[in-house]
């Protein structure tokens, strides 16, 4: 990323970093149809955005200039790189500078993973957190004595693989907290490219055509010669097989069913009404009984607000507890009505992603991409 009067190249990572740093003003010009801007869009702080579609500049910049910033970084976006490298010419060409594009456009911002740490482990090793941020989705590798443990991988095993590599870790678990309707999982691919074990809980796994270890109850899954527990809890809800895991008496993944600001939906297999019931005995009865000590580290984020220091996506039980709205609600009726009546638009493809990750379809990369387009819509908002 370098700046003057040429038109300047930024990568998904850089924007990241740009964002997560909090130390630079940027304006994004976002040149896609107003319908995919509506849908999804780069989010952060210290961030103006404008939407103004590529085909309304065809004929030249000059209408919206009065919009534009002189004195900050100008970063063109859209779906894949083309349309905002023509517009950011065109920028330059009428006298703005630091005009930048976005590598990859859209699709590349959807497949970055940016690793944070999230902490140490009582008996030696560390937790990390791969956060998706174009995405809002969570990923976790629990480390221990050289060996590494994997929660709700992305199918971009590749970065999990190459941080494995740099810092000397060798993958001997993959685990999914459920069977994902949002995103195309990694789990199975990198247990195999790993020679590492899958773990899957069996209740959601009725219907995939693959081999798989039992996610269950009172089964500890051990990382390293300190043995480093991962416990895993039945708590369904999201999905009738979602199961949260305990590690090192520290840390509590949750999955889908409970986010910082907000609860996971019931109904990406049709069965909101059903599963309504098991959601609120998760929240309001299994997870009360926890360590309210315990960090929450849920599967996604729903706003770029939750990201912490450094990008972190993380609270005390205790404090989820007070704050967020979806463990407000006494009644078991009103629950069950704010549930099933704040439902958002089902994640894109989510039909087809869950055939998927059952092991049914097997799209090609280029159609995996574009099933994944658009935010993670895993949460309920009470409005």
């Amino acid at each position: 990323m370098t700046s003057g009067n040429e038109l300047n190249e930024m990568n998904a990572g850089q924007l990241a970093k740009l964002i997560l740093n909090k130390e630079e003003d940027l304006f994004i010009l976002d040149v896609r149809n107003e319908s995919d801007f509506v849908d999804w869009k780069i989010e952060g702080e210290r961030m103006e955005i404008l939407n103004i579609p590529y085909f309304e500049l065809l004929e030249g910049v000059d209408e919206i200039l009065d919009q534009i910033p002189l004195h900050k970084k100008v970063l063109v976006v859209c779906a894949k790189e083309g349309s905002s490298k023509f517009v950011g010419e065109q920028l330059l060409a009428a006298g703005r500078n630091q005009v930048y594009y976005l590598q990859g456009g859209m699709k590349s911002w959807s497949e970055h993973l940016e690793p944070v740490k999230i902490g140490d482990l009582r008996q030696g090793g560390s937790i990390y957190q791969f956060v998706r941020m174009g995405k809002g989705c969570l990923s976790y590798m629990i480390v221990s004595d050289g060996e590494a443990a994997v929660v709700d991988a992305p199918r971009m095993t590749n970065v999990l693989e190459q941080f494995a590599k740099d810092n000397g870790f060798r993958i001997m678990h993959t685990m999914d907290t459920h069977l994902h309707a949002d995103h195309i999982s990694g789990g199975r691919k990198l247990a195999d490219q790993q020679s590492a074990t899958y773990w899957l809980p069996p209740k959601d796994a009725t219907e995939v055509t693959f081999e798989y270890a039992q996610l269950e109850n009172g089964h500890d899954i051990s990382v390293g010669n300190t043995t480093i527990k991962i416990q895993p809890i039945y708590s369904p809800g999201h999905t009738i097989g979602s199961t949260s895991f305990i590690v090192d008496d520290q840390y509590l993944l949750t999955g889908d069913i409970l986010f910082i600001d907000s609860i996971g939906r019931p109904d990406l297999a049709g069965l909101a009404e059903d599963w309504v019931g098991d959601l609120r005995q998760t929240l309001y009865n299994r997870y009360p009984e926890l360590s309210q000590d315990l960090v929450v580290l849920p599967a996604h984020f729903g706003h770029f607000t939750e990201l912490g220091e450094a990008g972190r996506v993380a609270a005390v039980l205790s404090d989820v507890y007070k704050k967020n709205p979806g463990l407000q609600i006494s009644d078991e009726a009103e629950f069950r009505s704010m549930v099933t009546k704040n439902l958002p638009q089902h994640p894109n493809a989510y039909l087809e992603i869950r055939q998927t990750n059952m092991g049914k379809l097997s799209p090609s990369e280029e159609e995996q991409r574009d099933m994944e387009i658009g935010p993670n819509r895993c949460a309920v908002h009470e409005n």
